[in-house]
C-alpha cells in the first residue's frame, strides 16, 4: 500500500456497512479518504470513531449518487479541496423489497434501484476518471462493489430480488465496458468488480435478515480487505473480477 500513502480515495455509500469498513481500512493504511453518503450524521459518527491522526485524513461530503449533479458537485469539491481522486470505491447500492417486477405501484422503487446501482456507478466513475485525466494521473484505480446476484440470480423461496439482480447484471457489463474505455483512452488505470455473496449490512431490511437468519454471511470488513488486496497489486497485475462467498454459503 506504500504507493497509496497520502493519496485520495473516494468511497460511496460510506455511512455504514461495506462503505464504512472500506473507509476505516483505507485511512488506517495511510490514505486520505473521502466518504460520500446521504446521511451526514452517520458520516460524522464514523469520523468521530477514528483515532485522531486518521480522523484528520478522513473527510465527509453529502452526496446522493443517484443524482448526477450531486456527483459532479462532490468531485468538484474533492478536486478543489484535496487535489483530486486517485482511487474510487463504488459501493453505494440499494435493495428495495418493494421492487418486485410484477408488483404494481412501485415504479419509484424500480427507478431508484437502477439510478443508484447502475447510473450512480457510471456518474462516479466518469467524474473520477475526469479528475485523473485533468491531473495526468495514469495509475488510478476504480473498484465496483458488485454482487454474486450480478452473475447468477439465486432462487430464494417466496422472495424476489426484483430489480436488484438486473441492476447488478448491468453493473457486471458496465465494469467491462469501462475497462475497455480505459484502454481506449490509453490509461493504466485499473477497474475491478468485486462480487460478494451475502454480507451483514443494512442494505437488506431487518425482516428479511430475520427470515434468513441461518444464512452464512460475510462481514463488511471481509469485503474491505478484498478492496485493499486489489488496489495494492503491482502495475502489471489486473484483477478484473473477484468473487467472495462465505465458506458455508449454498445459494
Amino acid at each position: 500500500m506504500d504507493r497509496w500513502t497520502n493519496r485520495v480515495a473516494v468511497v460511496t455509500g460510506a455511512s455504514s456497512g461495506i462503505g464504512a469498513a472500506c473507509c476505516k481500512d483505507l485511512v488506517s493504511k495511510g490514505m486520505i479518504v473521502v466518504g460520500l453518503a446521504r446521511r451526514e450524521d452517520r458520516l460524522q459518527e464514523l469520523k468521530d470513531s477514528l483515532p485522531a491522526d486518521q480522523a484528520n485524513r478522513f473527510h465527509t461530503h453529502k452526496c446522493d449518487v443517484s443524482k448526477e449533479q450531486d456527483v459532479i458537485d462532490a468531485f468538484q469539491w474533492i478536486d478543489s479541496t484535496l487535489g483530486g481522486a486517485d482511487v474510487l470505491v463504488n459501493n453505494a447500492g440499494i435493495l428495495k423489497l418493494n421492487a418486485a417486477i410484477l408488483k404494481e405501484g412501485n415504479s419509484e422503487d424500480l427507478r431508484a434501484t437502477l439510478d443508484t446501482n447502475v447510473l450512480g456507478v457510471a456518474w462516479c466513475t466518469r467524474e473520477a476518471f475526469r479528475s485523473l485525466q485533468k491531473r495526468k494521473v495514469d495509475d488510478g484505480y476504480v473498484v465496483i462493489v458488485n454482487s454474486l446476484a450480478g452473475h447468477r440470480v439465486p432462487v430464494i423461496p417466496n422472495f424476489s430480488l426484483g430489480m436488484y439482480a438486473p441492476s447488478k447484471y448491468a453493473v457486471t457489463a458496465l465494469a467491462e465496458v469501462l475497462r475497455q474505455e480505459f484502454l481506449n483512452n490509453q490509461t493504466q488505470t485499473k477497474i475491478t468488480s468485486i462480487s460478494p455473496g451475502a454480507v451483514e449490512t443494512e442494505i437488506v431490511d431487518k425482516s428479511l435478515v430475520k427470515k434468513f437468519s441461518d444464512m452464512e454471511r460475510l462481514r463488511p470488513e471481509d469485503v474491505a480487505d478484498a478492496v485493499s488486496y486489489c488496489i495494492q497489486t503491482p502495475p502489471n497485475v489486473h484483477i478484473q473480477e473477484l468473487t467472495l462467498k462465505p465458506i458455508k454459503e449454498n445459494i
